[in-house]
């Protein structure tokens, strides 16, 4: 299913749909301030191995990330010292994601790296998603093949032809870009930039 949000004004009904779909572990895809992405509500376990084995991911080896709604909600779900706090203040919302030790707050499906990614994109639409279900919404990046078209990861109508079989729905945000995040490791006390995405880290 392909479902139109607007940046704001979007009707009761339609966010009381993709509400009801993430509390009951559906997966859906979704625009963020760069490429769209997949997910689910993060602490649905379940569905996040659900989309987990859509990726084709490892848990125990590879970083999960979630979308926090603001500070408040990253502090429950992570630890951080007061100059990273300040670090992410200062650059949030935008295309960064923040690698932070978890917390128990967290499904176990987490702790197998016991470290998770924090975004907050810059991007009304999911902000006002994560906003709805008051919890954190796991987010990956699309499983796009190498040799597809860039548009398989900016055209919500593509991308719900790619998609929309393996997914309970797909939100039509727009046209999306196809950039990647920055990710800041911030578990070894000084900030470390270990991929250059069209973030600036403001440090």
């Amino acid at each position: 299913m392909l479902l139109r949000f607007y940046e704001n004004n979007n009707s009761y009904e339609s966010l009381q749909t993709v509400t009801d779909l993430l509390n009951d572990g559906g997966i859906f895809i979704f625009p963020t301030d760069g490429r769209y992405a997949i997910g689910c509500h993060a602490l649905k376990t379940h569905a996040v191995e659900a989309v987990c084995r859509l990726k084709g991911i490892n848990p125990m080896k590879n970083h999960l990330s979630i979308i926090c709604y603001d500070l408040s909600s990253i502090s429950e779900f992570t630890r951080m010292s007061d100059a990273t706090f300040k670090l992410i203040k200062r650059n949030v919302p935008g295309p960064f994601t923040f690698i932070l030790p978890g917390t128990g707050k967290l499904p176990k499906i987490f702790m197998g790296r016991k470290e998770v990614g924090i975004r907050m994109p810059n991007n009304p639409i999911i902000m006002e998603i994560v906003r709805s279900i008051d919890a954190p919404v796991l987010t990956a990046s699309l499983p796009v093949p190498d040799d597809e078209e860039d548009e398989y990861y900016t055209n919500p109508e593509l991308i719900d032809e790619m998609f929309g079989h393996m997914v309970d729905l797909v939100i039509d945000g727009g046209i999306g870009h196809n950039w990647e995040s920055t990710i800041v490791n911030c578990t070894k006390g000084t900030p470390e930039v270990t991929r250059q995405g069209i973030g600036i880290l403001d440090a």
